[in-house]
C-alpha cells in the first residue's frame, strides 16, 4: 500500500469502475463513467503528491511500435508503476465517456481498469459499489475535431491494451511462482485475476477501434508502415504481450494435465486454469472478426509480399494454433481444430 490517501482513492476508484457494468442507459453509462474518470484523476493527484511522473517522451524508445504508440520500458518504483498504469486508465476512462463501446466490452474493460487500480496500488478491494463517496465531477470540456479524437482513440485504447498486456504477464507468473511452492489458494486468485485482464484484452483492442473504418483506411493505417515508420508495425513487436506469452507457456509447464487429469485431483484448479484458457482462445476468435470488420479482406501490412494468406486469414490460423493446443487442457475444448492441426503436421 502507498498510503493512506492512495489507498482510499484507489478503493474509491475500484468500487466506481465495478459499479459501471450495472449502468444500461447510455445516459446513466455516460455519467458513471464521468464519474469513473473524476474518481481516477483523484487516484493521480494522490499518487502525484508522492513523486511526479516520469517523463515518458524523454526516454528511448526501444522499437518502432513503442515509439508509435507512446509507450516507453524502464525501471520505475512501486508508487511511479502505480502513477503511471493509472495515468492510462484515466486517459481511457475519458475516452469512453465518448467512444461507442457496447455495454458487455465496457464491462470488460472496465473490470480489467478496477484490476489493475487494485494490482498497482496494492489496495484491498471494495465490496458495495454504492456505498461509493461522492467525487466532483467536472463539466465536459468543449469537444475536439471528431478526426483528433478518433486518432487519440487509437492510440488510448491501445495503451489500455499494453496495460492489461503487463499485468496479465505479472499475474499469470505470480500463479506460476506460487503453483510451484504448493500455494493453491493464492495461485487460484492469480490466475482469476488473469483472467480479468485477458478477457479485457478484446475490450480494450474494440475500444481502441471504434473509430470508423474508412476513417482507419485512409488516415491510420498507413502511417503505421514505411515511409511514415522505419518498419511496419505489428503485434508482435509489443513486448507486453509477449511477456504475457511467456508467462503463460511457463504456467502450462507447470500445470501440463489433461483437464480430466486436472480436475480429478484439483476440480477448482481445473476450472481456473479453464477460464483463463477459454479467455485467451476468445481473445483470438474476436482479434479475427475485429480485423474483418476494419480491414475486410486486405492484406496485414506487417505480411511479406510473398505469403499467401490476408490478415483475417493469418489470424484464423493463430486462433486455431491456440485452440488445438489447449484443446485437452479445457472442459469443451476444439478437438476438431486440434485432430486436423495434428494431422497437418504429421502429414
Amino acid at each position: 500500500m502507498l498510503g493512506p490517501r492512495v489507498g482510499a482513492e484507489a478503493k474509491r476508484t475500484a468500487r466506481v469502475l465495478a459499479g459501471l457494468a450495472t449502468h444500461a442507459r447510455p445516459v446513466e453509462r455516460t455519467v458513471a463513467l464521468r464519474q469513473a474518470a473524476a474518481a481516477a484523476a483523484e487516484l493521480v493527484a494522490a499518487l502525484s503528491a508522492l513523486a511526479p511522473a516520469v517523463a515518458g517522451e524523454g526516454l528511448p524508445a526501444e522499437s518502432t511500435s513503442q515509439s508509435f504508440f507512446r509507450v516507453r520500458e524502464v525501471e520505475l518504483s512501486d508508487q511511479q508503476a502505480a502513477l503511471h498504469g493509472v495515468l492510462v486508465v484515466h486517459r481511457g476512462l475519458g475516452d469512453l465517456c465518448e467512444a461507442p463501446l457496447s455495454g458487455a466490452d465496457l464491462a470488460l474493460e472496465a473490470a480489467g481498469m478496477r484490476q489493475s487500480v487494485l494490482d498497482l496500488t496494492g489496495a484491498a478491494p471494495g465490496a458495495d459499489p454504492d456505498s461509493v463517496p461522492p467525487v466532483a465531477v467536472p463539466e465536459p470540456a468543449a469537444g475536439a475535431p471528431l478526426e483528433s479524437v478518433w486518432s487519440a482513440r487509437w492510440l488510448i485504447g491501445h495503451q489500455v491494451h499494453v496495460l492489461f498486456n503487463v499485468c496479465a504477464a505479472v499475474a499469470v507468473a505470480d500463479a506460476t511462482h506460487h503453483l510451484r511452492h504448493g500455494d493453491s489458494d493464492a495461485a487460484l486468485q492469480r490466475l482469476a485475476d488473469a483472467t480479468v485482464y485477458v478477457r479485457g484484452f478484446p475490450a480494450a483492442m474494440t475500444h481502441a477501434s471504434t473509430v470508423p473504418a474508412d476513417y482507419y483506411m485512409a488516415a491510420i493505417r498507413h502511417t503505421m508502415a514505411p515511409p511514415s515508420v522505419d518498419v511496419p508495425l505489428s503485434g508482435r513487436q509489443h513486448r507486453g504481450y509477449k511477456l504475457f506469452r511467456a508467462a503463460m507457456k511457463d504456467l502450462l509447464s507447470v500445470l501440463p494435465d489433461s483437464y480430466e487429469h486436472l480436475a480429478a485431483r484439483t476440480p477448482e484448479l481445473a476450472e481456473a486454469r479453464g477460464a483463463l484458457l477459454e479467455a485467451d482462445i476468445v481473445d483470438g476468435e474476436r482479434h479475427v472478426t475485429l480485423a474483418y470488420s476494419m480491414v475486410h479482406l486486405h492484406r496485414s501490412i506487417a505480411q511479406k509480399p510473398e505469403g499467401p494468406d490476408n490478415a483475417v486469414a493469418e489470424l484464423r490460423q493463430m486462433r486455431h494454433r491456440r485452440a488445438a493446443q489447449y484443446a485437452s487442457l479445457i472442459r469443451f475444448g476444439d478437438h476438431y481444430i486440434a485432430d486436423a492441426v495434428a494431422g497437418l503436421r504429421h502429414s
